[in-house]
């Protein structure tokens, strides 16, 4: 493709993808494609002939935008955001268009150094330490996914264990401490890394809050220390996947230190509230105690997939545990040790330029238009839930500090089992519908429908919208 031929196609794509954004709302939320379909859609073999663009995207518009739920629509209320924005996806355009891989700073400076600028910028927007900021003892870096994170902190906590996993590996069990709230990630970690998932001790939430009870975690590393085993991470939450319930993360905190366990604060969701000051108490304890930190601005900060970001207090055990240093991989820059080579700070060796695309955002909206996304999603959050809670047909789970909201309908008159049912049958009817999404829950046993509010698309009339068609199907 010649750079004209680049230039006329590009500027089509453009045009549908801005076309989309305005007419997204046409479509229904969720795919109603059936399984099989879009690929009984597509030749069975690769085409022996080059073809255009054009038929590329006629197939776009006819075989694969059937299949496709729609993430950024009004009314996608399911799972937490997955926010996109025009700064990033151009920022995202032009990562693709340079084509670099940063596994080093030699293989491309401005790819790192750029990354180093934005995790700093954050780092100061959301109220971090300093202690975490690339020119102090620890730093920050762009993640794929917060799963990412979570492992290559464990693998940091493992070495810094004095075992020296990275190179000895394993040779003693070790535990890792999550509540029944934790993201799974933790386990999938733990399985990775070797650790096991039978170690992965799951410490009592409190029933008011649901945050993880500090006194349990104690009790747990007691008994693991009593049985020969080594504590190794404890990961406290800001923000869990099913309710958004808060751990108290200073308490556990203060649990870990004198054990001398690694703290891993993982806020994928909800770190990025903390771009507002008055939302920054959700920082409590992250600066005396954690070790590592993760929030993603692809859920909340209008930043598209993916974009997570890991920040450590003290890079070192990370950076022992990860960097390998083949001949071929051998530079002036590294052995000067004057620079950051981000392929220790991950599990592939190789890296996109991810950070364009937040450094777009976060100089296109400012750190005035990042607060009023934030709150204006927690306004109308809020607005939902005094529906909910005024409605004596439902029933609203307290609280919900952010955007997302778990409520359920009474029914009141069934068994609970019947109940649970019924408000299954309801999810599948609204999502069926495509005029919204929702995603479901379980607490003590209860199902619970969870709306999460965060497309910038979202206005007050779809929200209540939403509203009217729950309650009329309820």
């Amino acid at each position: 493709m010649s750079p004209e031929e680049f230039r006329r196609v590009g500027k089509q794509v453009v045009d549908w993808i801005a076309d989309y954004y305005a007419g997204i709302e046409q479509h229904p939320v969720r795919s109603r494609a059936e399984p099989g379909e879009i690929r009984a859609g597509l030749p069975a073999h690769p085409p022996e002939r080059g073809e255009s663009f054009d038929d590329v995207l006629a197939d776009l518009d006819e075989v694969l935008l059937p299949g496709v739920t729609h993430w950024q629509h009004p009314n996608f209320f399911a799972y937490f955001p997955a926010n996109a924005s025009g700064p990033a996806v151009l920022g995202d355009l032009l990562s693709g268009g340079l084509g670099v891989q940063g596994m080093m700073w030699a293989t491309s400076p401005a790819c790192t150094e750029l990354e180093t600028v934005v995790v700093d910028w954050l780092a100061e927007l959301l109220g971090l330490p300093e202690h975490f900021r690339t020119d102090s003892t620890g730093g920050g870096v762009i993640q794929d996914s917060a799963s990412s994170a979570t492992l290559v902190a464990c693998l940091a906590a493992l070495q810094r264990s004095g075992q020296d996993v990275a190179r000895r590996g394993i040779t003693r069990r070790h535990a890792l401490y999550v509540s029944a709230h934790t993201h799974s990630s933790v386990e999938r970690a733990a399985r990775i890394a070797g650790v096991g998932a039978d170690n992965v001790r799951v410490v009592d939430s409190d029933p008011d809050t649901l945050g993880m009870d500090p006194r349990h975690l104690e009790e747990l590393i007691a008994a693991d220390l009593a049985d020969g085993a080594v504590p190794t991470m404890v990961c406290a939450t800001v923000g869990t996947t099913s309710t958004t319930a808060i751990d108290p993360v200073r308490a556990i905190g203060e649990v870990a230190a004198r054990h001398g366990v690694w703290l891993h604060v993982d806020a994928a969701y909800a770190g990025v509230a903390a771009v507002c000051p008055e939302l920054r108490w959700i920082n409590d304890g992250v600066a005396e105690f954690a070790d590592s930190y993760c929030t993603n601005p692809h859920k909340w900060l209008l930043t598209n997939f993916d974009c997570s970001l890991l920040w450590l207090a003290n890079r070192a055990p990370m950076v022992d545990a990860l960097s390998i240093l083949p001949e071929y991989l051998r530079n002036e820059a590294t052995e000067s040790g004057e620079v950051i080579d981000y392929r220790d700070w991950q599990i592939p060796l190789g890296r996109r330029f991810r950070s364009l695309k937040l450094w777009s955002v976060l100089r296109c909206y400012g750190a005035e238009g990042l607060r009023e996304h934030i709150r204006g999603t927690i306004a109308l959050a809020r607005e939902f839930a005094g529906w909910v809670r005024e409605d004596p047909g439902f029933e609203l789970l307290e609280p919900h500090p952010f955007a997302l909201v778990c409520f359920r309908p009474r029914y009141s008159e069934l068994p609970a089992a019947e109940a649970d049912e019924r408000t299954r049958r309801l999810l599948d009817e609204l999502n069926d519908s495509g005029e919204l999404y929702l995603t479901h829950t379980k607490l003590d046993g209860r199902v619970l429908l969870r709306l999460a509010i965060g497309s910038p698309q979202t206005e007050r009339h779809h929200v209540r919208a939403a509203w009217d068609r729950i309650r009329r199907a309820a």
